[in-house]
């Protein structure tokens, strides 16, 4: 039922975007293993003249109010890329998305979803899914399972009520995502063992670390093989030349050679693995601000993240090698030489894997064949507007 006294704000300028971070930092801040993020970093986001994701989309972030009081947020958002893809991966025509989901109570969460719905179906959509903020790139999922620990870096993190909110807006489950939690102080099994060897005794098979000096090149060959390797995934939509020069940017102050491998065959890059060291760990200490002392705890952090927890956001291989035994040695070899280098050099006892599809029998037995479990689970649901 309306609330009366909500009134739903939209937003529609730069003052208007800042004061929708800052609630949304305000809400995380509420949440206990909740990590503050950098806000110069989310506001970029948002705003159209920075994220290059606005090149091919469009949205309306708005803000909920009760009694002059900020009670919460959502974003509406198409992305034109995501409609020109098969509806089996999860988009296609007239398909929208919300995101930036965060709620007082039930009634003001059930205002905004109602909000956003309208605003979509406005724009000629008849099917929304959400949350993702904002990009499938940048955080997709509601957390429903791992609320007891806090999130690694570019992880999302939500009060556990949030999915029954959204379930009572009349949302299902149209996918899950897993993270997977490795102990990275143990060896792995025999047999991973044994396809890592026969991977080093094929000669045509080079896996090398990325080589920072040259990382523009490099960040084009990982993202190049991305769009191969994953366009056939639920919910892939390509990274344009200009997202991947924005990320390529992005990722290079977290770029430890010997933390990220290119596999080649035959000297052509076909598949890549990605690991970046936990962020967060620094972000705590600081409380997501770099002034006034914040920037010399990051920088210190970022010449040598000993210690630090370390997650795997993406890894693959080109798909003429799927489904190959060549693939399985790629793969295992880059996981086998990132966790030596990881424990070895950096201290590291722990490692995320993830996101990962659960219908992703591939990386579902990748996951299970390193021995790591199930330790985050995250939602993507989807609801019939039309």
């Amino acid at each position: 039922m309306a609330d009366a006294q909500i009134s739903i704000e939209a937003i529609t300028d730069k003052n208007g975007r800042e004061r929708f971070v800052d609630l949304g930092r305000a809400f995380a801040a509420q949440l206990e293993h909740s990590v503050p993020q950098l806000r110069s970093e989310q506001l970029e986001l948002v705003d159209p003249a920075k994220n290059p994701f606005f090149g091919h989309a469009r949205a309306q972030l708005f803000i909920a109010h009760r009694d002059g009081k900020p009670v919460g947020r959502i974003s509406a958002h198409i992305d034109e890329l995501a409609l020109q893809m098969p509806p089996e991966q999860g988009f296609g025509p007239g398909v929208g998305m919300f995101g930036y989901f965060d709620a007082q109570d039930d009634t003001a969460a059930s205002q905004l979803l109602e909000t956003a719905e309208n605003w979509l179906r406005d724009q000629g959509m008849n099917r929304v899914v959400g949350p993702i903020s904002m990009s499938i790139w940048e955080e997709p999922g509601l957390l429903v399972k791992g609320h007891d620990h806090s999130p690694v870096i570019m992880m999302g993190h939500h009060p556990a009520h949030y999915a029954g909110w959204i379930e009572a807006a009349g949302y299902t489950r149209a996918k899950t995502l897993y993270t997977y939690d490795l102990d990275i102080t143990k060896g792995f099994p025999p047999l991973v063992q044994r396809i890592v060897q026969s991977g080093e005794r094929n000669k045509r098979i080079n896996v090398r670390p990325v080589r920072k000096k040259d990382w523009d090149e490099e960040a084009a060959k990982i993202l190049a093989i991305l769009n191969d390797a994953w366009s056939d995934n639920w919910g892939f939509v390509p990274l344009t030349p200009a997202e991947v020069a924005y990320t390529g940017v992005k990722l290079k102050p977290i770029i430890h050679e010997d933390l990220n491998m290119i596999a080649e065959v035959d000297g052509r890059p076909v598949a890549f693995m990605l690991t970046f060291p936990d962020i967060n760990h620094v972000l705590k200490k600081t409380g997501g601000k770099l002034f006034p002392f914040g920037w010399f705890h990051l920088l210190r952090w970022l010449r040598k993240p000993s210690g630090s927890d370390m997650r795997v956001p993406l890894m693959g291989v080109l798909k003429e090698f799927q489904n190959s035994r060549m693939a399985s040695q790629l793969a295992f070899m880059m996981i086998s030489y990132i966790r030596d280098n990881a424990a070895a050099r950096y201290d590291s006892t722990r490692g995320e894997i993830g996101w990962i599809l659960e219908d992703n029998q591939g990386m579902v037995a990748i996951a299970d064949t390193i021995e790591s479990t199930i330790n985050r689970e995250y939602a993507v649901y989807e609801k019939s507007i039309g």
